[in-house]
């Protein structure tokens, strides 16, 4: 499948050097805002075309449109694209809005509509699905999720995009822990919650710009309840207010035991297992997931499925689901009440253990 990107900011470099190594995709074009940066990026996808936005929108040399444009462009990017008969994959989140979302997947028309975060295809959040499902703590009662940071204006050049609307650290990092938690547990039913901002002003910590100040225009830290269709109740933090923090990331509590799920912002890491009357925790063997993998498996996941007639797992529907379940959570903290969520999904189908070697690195596929 020929792909091209648009969007060439810091994660299309992660992008492109996972699929340099996939097999059955290959990078045609190439789009930026910024020209020169559509032509940099050339040197890491060789045959590779610079061209201008539309253009690659509208080429017979583009069958998928990888969309890693800022959270405010990617409906109108992957709108466009599905208007030009493209099959799309996009970063998180799926869209400003559900009702953008579900434009977007009006105009899907039987192709192909993917969404990141793909790093709960890893093994990290697959082995932790697969001992959940095997009953190894016994039946599901409670979970808590913690993402907790000072915010991207320390390390990001140009940080502004986490601060509007769109960005935050529930829209920016949330996905990644609710998609996890979907794939663990399952879809959310309803939600409650409370928001809110240390400072108005925040400042550029880092690259030519360091010293800038700028307006903080959403809530910086985001905490609620969420009731899982099982009934299965998840805690969930997430803030760009925390110094530090010794929280785990993701932790799921049974009627025999507690797992200790891995960052779902990477694809591997340990799972921790202790069973009712254990001294100590013990390390699962990954024992499902793509293994090796990075970001850019989920075109992989994709494109092998639609080759096979089968649903590809980081899909739109978890995609908008999520973005669901995060809308419902900023309207039930504005608001101070609890909220039910008017979407559901499936949890995707589990990514088995099977091997397929590519390019000497070990990937993982159904």
């Amino acid at each position: 499948m020929r792909i091209g990107i648009v969007g060439l900011g810091r994660i299309s470099g992660a992008y492109l050097t996972t699929l340099a190594h996939l097999p059955g995709v290959r990078v045609t074009a190439l789009a930026d805002r910024d020209p020169l940066r559509a032509e940099a990026a050339r040197d890491h996808a060789p045959g590779a075309r610079a061209v201008p936005v539309e253009e690659l929108l509208t080429s017979d040399e583009v069958d998928l449109v990888l969309n890693l444009t800022i959270p405010e462009a990617h409906a109108e990017v992957a709108t466009a694209a599905l208007r030009s008969g493209k099959h799309v994959y996009g970063e998180k989140p799926f869209a400003m809005d559900l009702v953008q979302a579900r434009t977007v997947l009006a105009g899907a028309d039987g192709l192909r509509v993917g969404c990141a975060p793909d790093t709960v295809l890893g093994t990290g959040t697959q082995t932790a699905r697969k001992a959940v499902a095997d009953g190894v703590i016994g039946t599901p009662t409670a979970a808590n999720a913690a993402f907790t940071s000072p915010g991207h204006e320390s390390w990001h050049p140009d940080p502004e995009f986490y601060y509007r609307p769109g960005g935050g650290p529930l829209l920016d990092m949330g996905p990644y822990y609710l998609t996890a938690l979907v794939h663990l547990l399952g879809p959310v039913e309803r939600v409650v919650a409370a928001a809110g901002r240390a400072r108005d002003i925040r400042t550029i910590g880092s690259g030519p710009r360091a010293g800038t100040d700028f307006a903080v225009e959403v809530d910086t830290h985001v905490t609620g309840a969420l009731v899982h269709a099982g009934g299965v109740v998840t805690t969930l933090t997430t803030s760009f207010d925390v110094v530090a923090s010794t929280q785990p990331r993701i932790e799921i509590h049974g009627t025999e035991g507690s797992l200790s799920v891995p960052d779902p912002n990477r694809f591997d890491g340990e799972v921790l297992l202790r069973r009712r009357g254990a001294a100590e925790w013990t390390a699962l063997p990954p024992s499902a997931g793509y293994s090796g993998a990075a970001r850019g498996i989920g075109v992989l996941d994709l494109v092998t499925n639609h080759r096979a007639g089968l649903p590809h797992r980081a899909s739109a529907e978890v995609a908008v689901h999520v973005l669901d379940v995060m809308e419902t959570l900023l309207s039930a903290a504005h608001r101070r009440t609890g909220l039910a969520v008017s979407t559901t999904c499936e949890p995707p189908a589990p990514v088995p253990l099977d091997e397929v070697a590519v390019d000497g690195r070990p990937f993982r596929t159904a």
